[in-house]
């Protein structure tokens, strides 16, 4: 039983896609996999095959659509104990299709992200796994560092206060955590004393993402979901810092930021500036393909970001920042190019403008990085494998009894 707090289509988030390439090549081999999720009418309709395709039987809650100002209507959660990202998750509906379903008395349970804790039950007679995709936490901790004023940072800290105890409490009461890194694996030991975590690695699937020399063009790309504060923060401070030095130098330069919902601010400065948003697109491989240089300007994130090994296995070069490039086992100069300032990385990118053969061997030494150890079917088989291991270890003082901490 995989319990996810979201509908899983589009693909339009890298969450999204780890899970779903997990559990695609998941299916027939050694689980029977029921899938619980919210959906809408129109979700129901564009997209049964697509669920068809990743597991033996879905079973849903009534879900909600964004709204417009759902940005907004989400700060209503601001007073909660809970972090706003768990508040938000919170569903009467969710709660009790979740327990009817492990009432059916699963094997295993999987809960997808820290924050889809808020519809389990207050205790798990199952076998229980919770797969985070990142250190919630560290995330805000770093909103905090790169807030622009008093106020945001304000509301980012008293964030990460929520977060905190949340994700203790939540990594306490599974048999077992996934992990998407070591490094984060440290980290939950570090901070919450976490001893149950296991790593998986990060996959791409190289069929898909075929391989192609990179272009010889001054042309330039960033993928991600731009409405996560994340790449909002990092597509402004590369078009604010790193862009101007870039066009200093190739006045040619373009670039293309290929995402869905790009704030409006976004999308007038990059007019004035060569940049172009083209929102949701159902292909992002034309895009990147095009690009001599794949940017990753994140100051905020946690986990991997599966978008570099997706431009790695296309063969367009990468230049990243530290926190872009985190917990991948790459290596600055061989892999890609590291840029952790605005100087340096605007040195990178027009490096590989100006350069095509320290391009091709990036991308060549790249590409062959992630087909000896990051294909999509051999992440599934890990992840398979520790779900297995989590029913063995079953003994009569497992934490499926635990209850719930912190989510009142």
């Amino acid at each position: 039983m995989f319990v996810s707090p979201r509908f899983l289509f589009p693909l339009d988030s890298g969450g999204k896609i780890r899970t779903t390439e997990i559990l695609r090549n998941m299916k027939g081999g050694r689980f029977q996999v029921t899938l619980v999720s919210p959906r809408t009418g129109d979700e129901a309709m564009r997209f049964e095959r697509d669920v068809a395709a990743i597991c033996d039987r879905a079973s849903y809650w009534p879900g909600r659509t964004p709204g417009r100002w759902h940005g907004m209507t989400r700060m209503r959660h601001l007073p909660s104990d809970l972090p706003i990202a768990a508040a938000t998750d919170r569903s009467r509906a969710g709660r009790d299709l979740v327990a009817r379903e492990l009432a059916q008395e699963p094997d295993l349970v999987v809960f997808d992200f820290v924050h889809a804790t808020v519809l389990a039950p207050d205790s798990l007679r199952c076998r229980s796994l919770l797969f985070t995709h990142n250190v919630e936490a560290e995330i805000f901790a770093r909103h905090v560092q790169v807030a622009r004023d008093p106020i945001t940072r304000s509301v980012w800290r008293n964030q990460y206060g929520k977060m905190r105890t949340f994700e203790r409490a939540a990594l306490a009461r599974f048999d077992r955590v996934i992990a998407v890194s070591e490094r984060d694996r440290d980290v939950m030991a570090a901070e919450y004393g976490a001893n149950n975590v296991s790593v998986i690695p990060t996959g791409v699937d190289l069929e898909y993402f075929g391989y192609r020399d990179p272009p010889a063009n001054p042309c330039v790309t960033f993928t991600g979901s731009m409405d996560w504060m994340a790449n909002i923060d990092g597509m402004e401070y590369f078009m604010d810092d790193v862009w101007p030095r870039v066009l200093a130098r190739l006045p040619a330069a373009t670039m293309t930021v290929v995402g869905r919902d790009p704030p409006h601010h976004l999308i007038e400065r990059g007019r004035r500036a060569g940049v172009s948003f083209t929102g949701r697109v159902d292909d992002i491989r034309p895009h990147v393909r095009n690009a001599a240089a794949y940017v990753i300007p994140l100051r905020v994130g946690g986990g991997t970001r599966i978008k570099a090994f997706e431009a790695m296995a296309m063969g367009i070069p990468v230049v990243s920042t530290a926190i872009g490039i985190e917990g991948l086992d790459v290596v600055s100069d061989r892999h890609f190019l590291l840029g952790d300032t605005s100087e340096a990385m605007a040195a990178a990118v027009v490096r590989l403008l100006t350069e095509p053969n320290t391009g091709k061997a990036l991308a060549r030494a790249a590409r062959a990085l992630v087909e000896s150890k990051h294909s999509n079917v051999e992440v599934a088989r890990c992840f398979e494998r520790i779900c297995v291991e989590t029913i063995d270890a079953a003994g009569p003082d497992h934490a499926g009894a635990r209850g719930v901490a912190g989510q009142t």
